[in-house]
């Protein structure tokens, strides 16, 4: 394709619609066996867009292969019996319900990070942190495995770097000046072979920690710190808006696909503070 950025500037794929060949690709992953753990988490009142991202992920989320659903919840009693492929399973952990919702997102990167030392890394080879109040529209295959994968954030996709919302404040450990960064990412999508994934979760929860002795916080919680981190340590791989899409935002030429995208909801009522 000519008319998006296939490759970074550090010769990372971006991944679009037409970029790649899904039974060329699904053939190269397939005989690899891999399990594929897949974080959600679920407290408060976003229990409510479980069922449907469960439901989604079953129709289009890496059909055909291993998928291990870990799903991070207050409410371990009310994961509903969802219909899973052959293959495919579910594993709901109790997480205390923080007061705050930054709290939830501060959090997290703590609870992947003991987890993954407790299970996943004896349990699978790949692992993508996703957000749960999102669905899947198409087909999200293997295409999106790699060993450090990131999603550009659809909103800031034609934006300058100086206009990302990264943490300006040179206080935070999250920290990024004016004249660097390439892409701004979103913290509903990250994945990729597990070790990386578990060096960046302890990176950013490190960085987290100090922040909070210093009592700053970042500018989008975890996120600002995810993007801090991706700065440093490129990603192998990047998709597209396709794969991060906001059902909020206007469709524009270059998508051709919506796969993965945001649920339409009011952030004031779901989000407790």
């Amino acid at each position: 394709r000519r008319d998006v950025l296939t490759v970074t500037p550090w010769m990372a794929p971006i991944v679009w619609d037409g970029t790649f060949d899904p039974l060329i690709i699904d053939s190269i992953y397939k005989p690899l066996n891999a399990t594929i753990a897949t974080t959600v988490f679920a407290v408060g009142k976003y229990m409510r867009f479980l069922k449907g991202f469960l439901e989604s992920a079953e129709k289009h989320y890496l059909v055909g292969f291993r998928v291990h659903y870990y799903v991070f919840t207050d409410q371990p009693g009310e994961v509903l019996k969802v219909s899973l492929a052959p293959g495919r399973n579910l594993t709901a952990i109790q997480v205390p319900k923080f007061d705050r919702w930054q709290e939830i997102s501060l959090r997290r990167m703590e609870i992947i990070r003991k987890t993954i030392e407790k299970q996943i890394r004896r349990e699978a080879q790949y692992i993508y942190c996703l957000d749960v109040d999102m669905h899947f529209q198409n087909r999200v295959g293997a295409e999106v495995l790699g060993e450090l994968v990131a999603a550009v954030h659809a909103w800031f996709y034609y934006s300058h770097r100086d206009q990302f919302p990264y943490e300006r404040r040179p206080a935070s450990t999250a920290y990024v000046p004016f004249n660097q960064g390439n892409f701004y990412y979103q913290a509903a999508v990250f994945g990729g072979l597990v070790d990386n994934v578990y060096r960046l979760v302890k990176t950013c929860q490190e960085n987290l920690l100090v922040d909070k002795r210093n009592n700053i916080e970042a500018a989008w919680q975890e996120e600002s710190h995810l993007n801090k981190y991706l700065i440093r340590n490129k990603p192998t791989k990047l998709l597209s808006s396709e794969y991060m899409w906001d059902d909020q935002k206007q469709r524009v030429n270059e998508v051709r696909v919506i796969r993965f995208s945001t649920v339409r909801k009011n952030l004031a009522e779901v989000r407790d503070n």
